[in-house]
């Protein structure tokens, strides 16, 4: 039992490494790192929103690097088919026999963290060819299934601020993803750094601290965090009362169309497990859980147009709940 601890800990200490070797090439955005690693830890896929300029790519492509893990990124784009994606069957040649037959070529969708980028440039049918590989962990094609890599991350990007010629995800593919992670500008200090670096000779070094076994036992442990039930009560609490016919919460009554359903739930204990672990501990607190309220909820509710009128946002409501949702029951 002793060894098992040790491996473990051993394990969990890699992770502040990541992002310590992840920090040489990016700066700041710690908020967004932590998110995306309890992504991936909670064995979930997320969508990354941000306007053009704030290195999507480069965050993804680097936390790939220090994992060992293959990175494919696909621009989204409004001719993009299903098979850009996934692959197709190519006609292929047996030179000892003439014989033809055919070949199925993997799409970029076979890599262990795969960056689709502004998934709400392509129209619905490629997008359910790439949310459907999410959901199931394997691609179908000619009655065949092939699985994807094992960890498989998927991070969408989506652009807020160019909506024209665009297909924005409906509510029930939004819910797909684990967590809704919103990009922000760097602060001023971090904006100098940034300009700093990379308009000069620095060019930094990644070492790969942590492989794709190591991260499916982290999978594996994030599950065995405990929980408390009290704490699992408030999860329960906090999710139903988004929704009307259950909530007393003035905001949810007046703004809520409806409500997060069970996934939000499930996400939301996950990722407190996935952050617990991050943190180095092997128990949720409830700091984990009003962390991640946020981006597991904002893309599960929906609100009226009444919000939109006001100008709110679905953050807004979450606040609401956090600020009115008892820790324990009454």
């Amino acid at each position: 039992m002793e060894t098992e601890l040790v491996k473990y800990k051993a394990l969990v200490d890699k992770l502040p490494q990541l992002k310590k070797e992840i920090a040489k090439v990016i700066v700041g955005q710690e908020e967004v790192l932590d998110e995306l690693i309890i992504t991936l830890l909670a064995g979930g896929h997320c969508l990354l929103e941000g306007v053009p300029g704030l290195a999507k790519t480069l965050m993804v492509k680097t936390l790939s690097e220090v994992m060992e893990l293959s990175f494919k990124r696909i621009q989204f784009t409004p001719d993009l088919m299903p098979g850009d994606i996934i692959g197709t069957e190519i006609l292929e040649e047996d030179y000892s026999t003439g014989k033809k037959f055919f070949q199925f070529s993997q799409g970029p969708i076979f890599a262990n963290m795969v960056l689709a980028d502004e998934i709400n440039r392509t129209p619905p049918k490629t997008q359910a060819a790439l949310l459907e590989a999410m959901q199931e962990k394997k691609v179908t094609y000619g009655g065949k299934n092939y699985a994807l890599p094992d960890p498989f991350l998927i991070i969408a990007t989506q652009n807020p601020i160019e909506q024209s010629g665009t297909y924005p995800l409906p509510e029930a593919q939004l819910d797909r993803f684990l967590l809704y992670i919103k990009l922000g500008y760097p602060s001023e200090q971090e904006e100098l750094e940034v300009l700093e670096k990379t308009t000069g000779s620095y060019q930094p070094k990644i070492e790969q601290k942590i492989s794709a076994e190591e991260i499916l036992a982290l999978q594996k442990l994030t599950r065995e965090v405990h929980l408390d039930s009290s704490l699992l009560h408030y999860i329960t609490r906090l999710v139903r009362a988004t929704r009307l016919e259950n909530t007393s919460i003035p905001e949810v009554k007046n703004y809520v169309e409806w409500g997060a359903g069970t996934r939000a739930g499930q996400a939301l204990i996950l990722c407190a497990k996935a952050r617990a672990l991050l943190k180095g501990r092997f128990a949720v607190v409830p700091e984990d859980i009003h962390y991640l309220v946020f981006p597991v909820l904002r893309h599960r509710i929906s609100l009226h147009f009444k919000a939109e009128a006001e100008q709110l946002d679905t953050d807004f409501i979450i606040q609401k709940l956090v600020e009115q949702v008892p820790i324990h029951a009454k």
